[in-house]
């Protein structure tokens, strides 16, 4: 049997942190993954360049049963903090759009910084290890590995969700909650591209690869972000966004074209040039392909000349208020995340500890704590890692 203080199950961006925390406070630590390399959604992240944190952060970027349950670990180590540390390391980083922060090089910097504070903090790192069981003799856990028996009076469950299941993501996290008495909220793939029937896929897939700017709503979540035809459907960040909001059966509407005016800008152009085609005016501010597709979709025949007010209304409502309605989503397989997780009533939000079994943690994405697109998850992960770092 190994014995240690703290034994933290997941190498990802929230257990690699926690450990790091744990460490530094003279814990003994043992960090456990079944995975070969750690940190691998790190290093595949914003296009190998990791988009580690966002300047925005704030509750209305999470979404949870209880979003503000959030707060208390991301005031307290706050994406300042972390572009701090980023800076300490020498990493160059720049903001693309929104707050978001990406490194100027590649993501792996990120990772090579957190395997370095591991080793510093005098971390054991346990890959390629597969978790057999977990059990409490009430006064240690004690984890069955492939690698052997591991025993600490405290237990990090930083395993993350089920998005990208060919990168080794498991249940395993929720599990172990269920196993201990905690409440999973129902999980579903969030932040992931939207699929439709045979019948829309006739309108769209000749538009595959085409992308636009674009405001996608669904209720009253609204995000002004890219926007990507696919064969499949639609993707793109507001597509991503709009997903972990968006439920089956409903619709989506979206502007394809938020920066103008569809109907003054075609009443405008039938007055200087009424013999151009309806799409040809569309195309001032419409892709080509796109522009042809919306005239068709408006069902309008003949040359701007020939238009009536109501039927360039519909060519408006075609361009600004395209209604659509996903029959899913690609699921986990291309999900950035996974909504929903162990329930936030059930845990101290300074901590992460659970409030029914002393000693047992969760943190990041197995919690029922899920961001917005661009590096909000990265600074849940870090900050909620800290916490339980402070006390596991």
């Amino acid at each position: 049997m190994q014995r240690f203080d703290v034994i933290i199950l997941g190498a990802g961006a929230a257990g690699l942190f926690c450990a790091i925390e744990a460490g530094r406070r003279g814990r003994r630590v043992a960090l456990i993954d079944h995975a070969r390399a750690p940190g691998e959604k790190i290093r595949i992240s914003g296009g190998g360049r990791c988009n580690f944190t966002n300047l925005h952060i704030g509750p209305e970027k999470f979404m949870s049963q209880n979003p503000r349950f959030a707060l208390s670990a991301l005031r307290r180590y706050t994406q300042h903090d972390f572009v701090e540390r980023v800076r300490r390391a020498g990493i160059a980083y720049h903001e693309k759009t929104l707050g978001q922060l990406f490194c100027d090089g590649s993501s792996r910097e990120i990772v090579s910084m957190l395997l370095g504070d591991i080793a510093q903090a005098g971390v054991q790192l346990h890959l390629g290890t597969t978790v057999g069981g977990v059990s409490h003799d009430g006064g240690s856990f004690i984890v069955q590995t492939s690698a052997g028996q591991f025993d600490a009076t405290h237990l990090v469950v930083a395993t993350g969700g089920k998005s990208i299941p060919k990168m080794g993501a498991t249940g395993l996290g929720y599990q172990l909650a269920e196993q201990f008495g905690h409440h999973v909220v129902e999980t579903r793939p969030a932040l992931v591209p939207l699929v439709f029937s045979a019948g829309q896929l006739e309108e769209m897939t000749p538009l595959a690869g085409l992308s636009v700017q674009a405001v996608v709503s669904c209720g009253k979540a609204k995000f002004h972000e890219g926007l990507l035809f696919t064969h499949r459907g639609l993707s793109g960040p507001s597509i991503l966004q709009i997903s972990s909001y968006w439920r089956e059966g409903q619709g989506v509407v979206v502007n394809l074209a938020p920066e103008a005016d569809a109907l003054s800008l075609l009443e405008e152009q039938k007055h200087r040039n009424g013999r151009q085609a309806v799409h040809t005016a569309l195309n001032r501010f419409l892709p080509e392909k796109l522009a042809r597709q919306v005239a068709q979709r408006a069902q309008l025949q003949g040359n701007l000349a020939d238009q009536p007010r109501l039927a360039l209304a519909r060519v408006h409502e075609a361009v600004h208020g395209w209604h659509v309605i996903p029959v899913g989503t690609e699921g986990y397989r291309t999900a950035e995340v996974t909504l929903g997780g162990v329930d936030t009533r059930e845990l101290d939000a300074r901590t992460m500890e659970s409030r029914s079994q002393k000693g047992l943690f969760f943190i990041g994405e197995v919690v029922d704590v899920t961001g917005w697109l661009g590096g909000y998850n990265f600074q849940w992960a870090w900050s909620s890692g800290w916490a339980a770092g402070q006390v596991a």
